[in-house]
């Protein structure tokens, strides 16, 4: 793994899964493997960052879940914490109340697609409508769009995530801590592999639709703050400006 610096990013992608992919979302993530096209300085994929100061930044995807999101934000406040979600676009439809609550608490908000599909098997085209049609909902919901890309099961092509940045402006965020807690391994796991994998720069990999991942929050968040790392959102640690700080117009995309 390649560390460059802050202004740079590291990049090291999550590409495109093995051929036979099918059934579950749980078994399909299991053959996710990291791919052979890492290339250095490239801005446009980004899976953790070399940070001046012990920072870690939790983000959390497929929701809005309209009971354990509640329930980590409430943690997430208790605590004065920061995090990153990366919300379903259909979700985000079905729950804009919780997905205002993100917004308004100063959590940031990315783009995970519209219906969670294996992006790196689709057409540009269909890709750009998953990801303009979140954008759009995240922007009906919040009054500002996206500015960072999660891709479902981090399946993204290297040609599709330098695409998506040049059309878009949006940088793929993969991860360089998964604790497979969609595997559901139980909360003391989960809060184990966070505590031991996690360092200064980290980008911290979980899924706030599962109970056991939301009950290891308090411990996993008070580790890793007894450690001396503070919480910051994607945007912050890659030295962007926090997402609610930023003004934006919207722009009708041109396909």
């Amino acid at each position: 793994m390649v560390r460059l610096s802050r202004r740079h990013a590291l990049v090291a992608g999550l590409g495109a899964c093995a051929a036979a992919l099918g059934g579950t979302q749980a078994s399909a993530r299991a053959l996710i493997a990291l791919p052979d096209d890492i290339v250095n300085a490239d801005a446009a994929t980004i899976r953790a960052v070399s940070t001046p100061s012990p920072v870690v930044a939790m983000t959390f995807d497929d929701g809005p879940h309209p009971t354990q999101t509640p329930r980590l934000l409430d943690m997430l406040r208790e605590r004065g914490i920061r995090a990153t979600f990366y919300l379903i676009g259909n979700r985000v439809v079905q729950y804009p109340s919780i997905a205002q609550r993100i917004a308004e608490e100063g959590h940031e908000i990315g783009n995970h697609s519209w219906s969670h599909p294996f992006l790196d098997r689709m057409a540009t085209s269909a890709v750009t409508r998953e990801i303009d049609q979140t954008s759009d909902a995240i922007f009906q919901v919040t009054g500002r769009p996206p500015v960072t890309f999660r891709p479902p099961y981090g399946a993204l092509t290297r040609s599709q995530r330098t695409g998506l940045h040049t059309a878009r402006a949006l940088p793929t965020i993969l991860w360089s801590v998964d604790p497979q807690d969609w595997r559901r391994p139980g909360a003391s796991v989960v809060a184990n592999r966070i505590l031991q994998n996690a360092h200064q720069g980290s980008i911290i990999l979980s899924h706030d639709i599962h109970r056991g991942t939301v009950d290891a929050m308090p411990r996993t968040l008070d580790g890793l703050a007894a450690r001396g790392l503070q919480f910051v959102t994607v945007s912050q640690m890659i030295g962007w400006p926090l997402w609610q700080t930023r003004t934006f117009r919207r722009v009708v995309q041109t396909r």
